[in-house]
């Protein structure tokens, strides 16, 4: 088997049906399968994969509710992959056509791979307005230590041995799993490179609690990953440096409250309320600066 693509998923019903019917379109010249790893799922999952079995040679339904969480639904998934090479993508997410023949050959071309994401075709308008689509042109780049790109987890391609020498993803990070997986597989000697080809179609979050719960939480997890890679404690200097700089952000935001009487704006302005406050959260808990992020 050359080609084992794993999508983690929980409660993900029609959404996972999208992906499913995408990917049943999806050829290779070579053998790949397809695994989904079921988080404990409580609605028609299960069932949802097995009506697309005579679709998808090589469907398979594993059971990966053992821990919660992404990180541990895909290193399930990987436990019983039978492929060389090794592929992630999300049940919300939509990829393009040829996206499994793209992705396969960008692995075993580059070893650590990222698709290119889209958030036009399954967002609306207003959401697109809200938040930036950070992989879309090129990989992501962290702004702290150690300044490495990383890429989401949806689209992300690495070859088995790679995976398994770095231990897999970190089943105690609920958020930011896949950033901190790029981080150590690339200071484990491998580059993370950008296949362009290879789209995928983002969901983002479409209302906006949803949206400042996910930024919150983001941001938190991204002050967790500064302390994790931070290469020395931070002096009293840098301290009052970042504590200052984010009682700025806040007095910026907060004379910016006018945009909640904006319907074309309000979701931003929460989106971005949502971010301090992860920020500030996490830099109380993690005793650090929080990170100019």
């Amino acid at each position: 088997m050359q080609l084992s693509v794993i999508v983690p998923t929980y409660n993900a019903g029609q959404l996972l049906a999208e992906q499913l019917e995408a990917l049943s379109h999806e050829r290779w010249e070579k053998p790949w399968e397809l695994i989904i790893a079921d988080n404990g799922s409580t609605d028609e999952t299960r069932a949802l994969v097995e009506s697309y079995q005579a679709r998808i040679p090589g469907l398979r339904f594993v059971e990966a509710a053992g821990r919660r969480g992404a990180a541990h639904a895909r290193n399930v998934g990987v436990s019983v992959a039978r492929g060389q090479t090794l592929a992630f993508v999300d049940a919300d997410d939509v990829i393009a056509p040829g996206w499994v023949a793209v992705i396969g050959a960008a692995i075993e071309a580059h070893s650590f791979v990222a698709s290119r994401f889209d958030i036009a075709r399954l967002n609306p308008e207003w959401v697109v307005r809200s938040r930036p689509n950070t992989q879309g042109q090129s990989l992501q780049k962290l702004n702290y230590p150690p300044y490495l790109p990383h890429a989401g987890g949806s689209g992300m391609g690495v070859r088995r041995d790679i995976f398994m020498a770095v231990g897999g993803f970190d089943e105690e990070m609920r958020y930011l799993q896949d950033t901190d997986f790029c981080i150590r597989v690339q200071l484990a000697g491998t580059p993370l490179v950008f296949a362009a080809d290879a789209l995928v179609h983002m969901r983002y979050r479409d209302t906006p609690q949803n949206m400042f719960r996910q930024a919150r939480r983001f941001a938190r997890y991204n002050v967790r990953l500064a302390r994790k890679y931070r290469p020395a404690p931070a002096g009293p200097r840098d301290m009052l440096r970042g504590w200052l700089n984010l009682a700025r952000r806040w007095r910026r935001l907060l004379f910016g409250a006018l945009a909640l009487m904006r319907p074309d704006d309000r979701a931003l302005w929460i989106r971005r309320f949502g971010w301090l406050l992860g920020l500030t959260e996490g830099g109380i808990a993690e005793r650090i600066p929080p990170p100019q992020i």
